[in-house]
């Protein structure tokens, strides 16, 4: 009986260390831990605010990519779409005199319209992803500075907090209902929860592994990828939309050059946690938790009153531990179930 308890703990440690997610959770509890020892005060509520507020944002894009990444693709107009959304919504309102539910609606309209160009453009070219995407990331700047020059002459579009449905909005959007937490941060734990289901509980979260570790393999067995891979960059396009909204909402304007360049943060959070470049590998949980730990390390070193140029170095040293984890950690599940 001893015996055999052993083998089941032996087993389950196995099972556990195997997870894509095992090397973020361990990270996120390093740096915790490191921060909490040279810092004053980490844990406090305003200390945990200054990093989970800027995480959601950053975990809920992460958590969208993360996905995308399993299944064997990438997005880098992701970054600039945000502020694309944020920049359409504030012209049709403020220029066009949409009401702010039908300016919202309509930018998420153009939100899938993009993902599914994105999607369709890399199923019928056969083009790698990162080409595609981004073209589309030049097309989005060019587009978005182009025409907010032209229709406002500016860059920067400002909000009226006396808008009709605005008080709705900024509850549903920007709020902050508990001890500064603000409200994408409850957005972020239900996406991240709901991912998790649908990757681990259910038929799609199969398709996605398979469309990502064999496209051709998954399409013998019926696995639908094409429209697997254009659900999945809809999914990123629709995430970039939420978050312009927060952003929207909160700030009270929008600015075209809103999140340029974060597309390659959305990629080193999902790795981070977990996820393989190779696709068909990977944990929403862990790109979330890459997200915390990435948002703990920033604001960590603003705590601590160090010179954020140190942000570089952590930020490279976690990609390469990281990814080196991942690769590991991949190989000891592969000989699990062999």
């Amino acid at each position: 009986m001893a015996a055999d308890n052993r083998l089941l703990q032996a087993g389950l440690l196995k099972k556990i260390l195997s997870r894509p997610e095992f090397g973020s959770i361990i990270g996120a509890i390093a740096v915790f831990v490191f921060f909490s020892a040279f810092t004053e005060n980490f844990f406090s509520i305003k200390a945990v605010s200054a990093y989970t507020n800027p995480g959601s944002t950053l975990g809920i894009m992460s958590v969208a990519i993360a996905l995308l990444m399993i299944g064997g693709e990438f997005d880098l107009s992701s970054g600039v779409l945000i502020g694309g959304l944020g920049i359409t919504t504030a012209l049709l309102i403020q220029n066009a005199g949409a009401p702010i539910w039908l300016a919202m609606l309509l930018s998420l309209a153009l939100a899938i319209g993009v993902g599914v160009f994105n999607g369709v453009m890399v199923i019928k070219t056969k083009l790698p992803s990162f080409i595609v995407t981004l073209g589309t990331y030049f097309i989005l700047q060019g587009a978005g500075l182009g025409f907010t020059r032209l229709i406002s002459g500016q860059t920067t579009i400002y909000l009226s907090e006396k808008l009709a449905g605005h008080n709705i909005a900024k509850t549903l959007f920007a709020s902050a209902p508990f001890a500064g937490i603000r409200i994408p941060v409850f957005y972020w734990l239900v996406i991240t929860a709901l991912a998790t289901f649908i990757l681990l509980r259910s038929k799609y979260g199969n398709w996605i592994f398979s469309a990502g570790g064999n496209a051709a393999a998954a399409r013998a067995v019926g696995v639908p990828v094409n429209k697997v891979k254009i659900a999945l960059f809809v999914n990123v396009s629709v995430s970039a939309w939420l978050v312009a909204m927060f952003n929207t909402l909160r700030f009270q304007s929008a600015q075209i050059g809103v999140g340029v360049g974060m597309e390659f943060e959305f990629i080193i959070a999902a790795v981070i946690g977990g996820c393989l470049l190779t696709g068909g590998y990977g944990s929403a949980i862990g790109a979330a938790i890459g997200a915390l730990i990435f948002e703990m390390v920033r604001q960590g070193l603003a705590f601590g009153r160090w010179d954020a140029d140190w942000f570089k170095l952590f930020l490279g040293v976690m990609l390469l531990g990281a990814a080196l984890l991942n690769q590991y950690v991949r190989i000891r599940a592969e000989k699990a179930r062999s």
